[in-house]
């Protein structure tokens, strides 16, 4: 996974304007199918992107409280384009240097994914994202209920196929292994499938399943109908979706602090701190400083607090700029 684009445009403005365009990509993307919260802002001059004018990014909270840098976009001015001899002609029919930006993602998100939604028991993966929404699980006891067990199974994924779920159809797994049902079951806990649905005999004679969610401890299975589970899986995996997004939000503004003085700050990282929020007068001394100290760097300039301006906590200088600072991958 590596996802990078380059642009060239007549006008600053242009350029500036698909810089923030391509961000939001990022966070849409982010947010809405990893469901991995960030926050978006802009780099200090230390972190920025060597020749780039601006560089703007989406920072997410892992789940040790560090900071991700999850993806970038950068407004390169004609820096390179005049190191590069990028021109175009204008409407006057004239050469001239092009603005040009930046913007990718790596293969970070996949740790960052990883990072955001794993627990102790494995994988979990947002449905959205799941090659597989669903694995179907036959429970096998005697091999005279095989083909009973197989055929329910069976024409259960097929119909489960057949439904749509934002915009594909559901992706459906089916385990024959010869293995315990607990064996079976705890091997797809540990891929992060979102659900699972057993099969066993008692099921086909309910035409029920028995079923169990990635976002729920391992115990809290249910028996459903097998005509409700058709009818509610896909409100079932949007609010998987949902809880996924809603718990790692949670998460993130638990561990962030407004700090308002200095040795609130100094203690706060030195402890378990997650995510910091100091006004900082924007002097670069004080930047590396805390990065030698407590090898703590600015994530961004938060565009949510841009107005939000306040007394430095580090030189007591006044209309500061408000900016969050963590420890980071």
């Amino acid at each position: 996974l590596w996802q990078e684009g380059h642009t060239a445009h007549a006008t600053s403005e242009e350029a500036m304007q698909e810089s923030l365009k391509m961000l939001d990509v990022y966070a849409a993307f982010a947010e809405n199918y990893m469901a991995m919260p960030v926050i978006k802002g802009e780099k200090t001059a230390s972190e920025r992107f060597p020749g780039a004018v601006n560089t703007y990014c989406i920072e997410a909270m892992m789940q040790d409280k560090k900071a991700l840098q999850a993806g970038t976009s950068h407004f390169l001015g004609q820096h390179f384009s005049r190191g590069f001899n990028i021109k175009y002609l204008s409407a006057e029919d004239k050469e001239e240097f092009a603005w040009t930006t930046s913007w990718g993602a790596s293969t970070r998100l996949i740790g960052g994914l990883i990072m955001t939604h794993s627990d102790d028991n494995g994988l979990v993966l947002p449905p959205k994202l799941a090659p597989a929404q669903v694995v179907i699980l036959p429970i096998i006891h005697k091999e005279e209920d095989r083909a009973t067990i197989l055929a329910y199974c069976d024409s259960l994924a097929k119909e489960l196929r057949d439904i749509r779920y934002h915009d594909q159809r559901l992706g459906v797994e089916m385990d024959t292994r010869e293995l315990t049902g607990g064996e079976k079951a705890w091997s797809w806990v540990k891929k992060g499938v979102p659900i699972r649905v057993e099969i066993g005999n008692k099921e086909v004679a309910r035409n029920s399943v028995f079923m169990g969610r990635r976002d729920k401890e391992y115990k809290d299975r249910q028996v459903v109908s097998r005509t409700e589970f058709l009818a509610t899986i896909v409100n079932q995996l949007d609010e998987m979706q949902h809880n996924l997004f809603n718990r790692a939000k949670t998460f993130q503004e638990q561990n962030m602090a407004m700090i308002t003085s200095l040795d609130d700050f100094y203690a706060y990282f030195k402890s378990d701190g997650g995510f910091a929020l100091a006004h900082w007068n924007g002097d670069a001394e004080i930047e590396a400083k805390m990065k030698q100290e407590l090898s703590v760097t600015i994530r961004c300039i938060p565009f949510s607090m841009q107005d939000k301006k306040g007394k430095c906590i580090f030189s007591g200088d006044d209309n500061a700029q408000m900016a969050i600072f963590a420890k980071a991958y």
